[in-house]
């Protein structure tokens, strides 16, 4: 049995002011039905409505609470990386939660218990999710096709939501890509891990803020970082590609040879043009992928700038 005396609960927070007040009204719940110390840390992600002044006003002079102030929209996994570091060794694991209560937080106790059988990663596995019906798809597909190509094994319909050990954030806090999957780099540390089947609900306020193009770019951290297969597939187009070159070559002087005749006008062509020119783009836009990963980590820019906290209900200098 893995033992537990203390649990932090990370939130990353952008732009939720609608949601925050029954957000802390639950982790309150969760709070006081826990039988051992728990803090909560959230961290605002440069929220532009009244998210931060709500955070302020809401948990000042409160001990078991703590906030992070970014100096920006930095993106979600730099908030969670942000408030990894801050919780670091201080507690015995960490929860996370996003702060749209699409993910309950009154399931902490079921993942404390699947803990202390011996994991040290819980996550939640969306078994149902109430979200439209194109979204649903292309998240099921996502999910598949990255657990097809990727190089390591990752849960099918696993975001973030879970229950982290210590020792597994004290090794997500040395790793320094700058394009950070959490749900990939957890998979990817390894230790024992187990998922628990929940139902996600709907938002309970606002709109979602991850846009097309977030979720894009989250996708193609996912598979960008965890596979070979990007540039592993250009090499397997261009002997494809050659190959086509060479049997269209052949059928062109079997025809020469037996009827006489060469293929004639623009079409074969126009054909072949498009066909090269279009692999060449493709090749270069996977190899682009890579070299923009490798352009933005060699800067060694810090992932996130804080600028104010609250510690435990206080103002600390930063």
């Amino acid at each position: 049995m893995k033992k537990l005396n203390s649990i932090s609960i990370l939130v990353p927070i952008y732009n939720e002011a609608e949601v925050l007040p029954e957000l802390i009204k639950r982790l309150d719940e969760v709070i006081r039905n826990a039988g051992f110390r728990m803090d909560v840390v959230l961290v605002d992600d440069g929220s532009t409505d009244h998210s931060a002044a709500i955070i302020t006003s809401t948990i000042t002079g409160r001990e078991n609470y703590s906030a992070i102030f970014l100096s920006r929209n930095f993106g979600h996994a730099m908030a969670l990386s942000a408030g990894l570091e801050f919780i670091g060794d201080a507690a015995d694991a960490v929860f996370i939660l996003d702060a749209d209560l699409q993910d309950p937080p009154e399931l902490l106790p079921a993942f404390i218990t699947k803990m202390q059988e011996g994991h040290d990663v819980v996550y939640g596995v969306r078994k149902a999710r109430k979200e439209g019906f194109l979204k649903r798809f292309f998240y099921k597909l996502f999910y598949r096709l990255q657990n097809r190509f990727s190089n390591i094994r990752m849960p099918l319909d696993a975001g973030d939501f879970s229950l982290l050990s210590k020792r597994v954030v004290r090794h997500l806090n040395s790793l320094p890509e700058e394009s950070r999957y959490l749900r990939g780099m957890r998979s990817w540390v390894g230790f024992s891990q187990a998922g628990i089947e929940y139902e996600r609900a709907g938002r309970h306020g606002g709109d979602s803020k991850y846009s097309t193009k977030a979720l894009f770019n989250l996708a193609f951290n996912g598979i960008f970082n965890f596979s070979e297969f990007p540039i592993r597939f250009i090499g397997r187009l261009g002997i494809f590609t050659v190959m086509v070159a060479v049997i269209y070559l052949a059928v062109t002087i079997y025809k020469k040879l037996v009827f006489g005749t060469v293929p004639e006008g623009f079409t074969a062509l126009i054909f072949a043009i498009v066909l090269f020119s279009g692999v060449q783009l493709l090749s270069l836009g996977i190899i682009g992928e890579y070299i923009l990963r490798i352009f933005f980590q060699v800067k060694q820019r810090p992932l996130y700038i804080i600028k104010s906290k609250l510690v435990k209900g206080e103002a600390a200098d930063e």
